[in-house]
């Protein structure tokens, strides 16, 4: 892996004399790309740098000790052994980078929350899913923005769509897509029965408009009042937007600006990220199936968590994960979860294989 290492290095600093080169710069699309390789490099790089240093350190204290005794002998074989305990840690960190790279790492991501099984439940459900992430997304200074959203007559959201950014939003977000099952007593619910209900998270890789370039005259743009909760109007003008992509039947509606250009716009944002993700699965079609189950609404019935509110229980069913802290995670506390789930797409890529370097 020295021999890797040195590759990088090597990729690295042409990559940073491409930041500087007007072609490059000029090139918008072109740009945005040598930028998150350069972040990707500069973490590799680092972690491989600090591995190396740790080798050589282990080397420089084995060296030592052949010319030590005593007391002398004791403390340099200490700072041996901490040396080959700081190699391995970066080494097993370094392979892990160097596994495949997700394509959309580094991108900022767009989130769609729908009420889906259970009427208001779901919608009331939805809402909450939204406050969690919320939450957790304030955890980690990330950037929160909603691109849009409509009540259900309750308060709840019949669907909610917003953006994230910051660091590594996606290596941590992706694998919340799907649906979320929730099973409690109802605010409707007058006999104190647990019902079951759903809501459908999607995860989206943001997109910008030199990669995803949409034709006007693929889309079918209608406007309408936009409403709040319990259907009523909250806007005299017909600002809220439709927009309806012909060739694939997507359809993104927008209503929370003020300005039909303004919900037009972000329509467009969520449906380029919507168009961004359908290419890739085509481009990856041993995963398309899978995908293309969350990205059209999820309408699979298989769920891939539980939220048990009487047993206080969070079951993730991908990995066999159980926690016993669901107002913690409800409340933002989503690490336990979010990074068994990182931890165990590792494993999957080392145990294929695709570790070998």
């Amino acid at each position: 892996m020295l021999d890797r290492l040195r590759e990088l290095e090597e990729e690295l600093a042409h990559v940073e004399s491409q930041l500087g080169d007007p072609q490059v710069t000029s090139d918008r699309h072109r740009f945005v790309e040598v930028s998150r390789r350069h972040s990707q490099l500069l973490e590799m790089v680092e972690v491989g740098s600090a591995w190396r240093s740790a080798l050589e350190d282990a080397a420089a204290a084995r060296e030592m000790a052949e010319s030590s005794n005593g007391d002398e002998l004791s403390e340099v074989r200490e700072m041996e052994s901490a040396a080959i305990s700081n190699a391995a840690v970066f080494e097993e960190q370094f392979r892990v980078l160097l596994l495949p790279q997700d394509p959309n790492d580094g991108r900022n991501v767009i989130v769609e929350i729908r009420g889906a099984e259970g009427g208001e439940e779901a919608n009331l459900w939805a809402r909450d899913l939204f406050e969690m992430y919320r939450a957790y997304i304030n955890t980690k200074a990330w950037d929160i923005e909603v691109l849009g959203s409509h009540f259900s007559d309750m308060g709840g959201y019949t669907d909610i769509a917003f953006l994230v950014k910051g660091d590594a939003v996606w290596r941590h977000l992706k694998h919340e897509g799907g649906p979320h099952r929730v099973q409690r007593v109802p605010v409707t619910e007058s006999q104190g029965r647990v019902h079951t209900s759903s809501a459908t998270v999607t995860v989206l890789p943001e997109a910008d408009e030199v990669e995803v370039h949409i034709d006007p005259n693929d889309l079918e743009i209608d406007t309408y009042r936009s409403s709040g909760p319990g259907g009523q109007s909250v806007n005299t003008t017909d600002s809220a937007v439709r927009v309806t992509h012909l060739p694939t039947g997507l359809v993104v509606s927008m209503q929370d600006e003020k300005s039909q250009l303004q919900n037009k716009a972000k329509a467009l944002r969520v449906l380029r990220a919507r168009l961004l993700k359908l290419h890739q699965e085509e481009q990856a079609s041993s995963h398309a199936a899978q995908k293309r189950d969350q990205v059209k609404g999820g309408g699979r019935a298989e769920k891939i968590r539980t939220y048990n509110f009487k047993e206080s229980r969070v079951t993730d069913h991908r990995i066999g994960l159980t926690l016993y802290k669901l107002e913690r995670v409800l409340a933002g506390d989503l690490d336990g979860v979010v990074e068994p789930l990182m931890i165990h797409e590792r494993e999957q890529q080392l145990e294929a294989g695709n570790g070998e370097v």
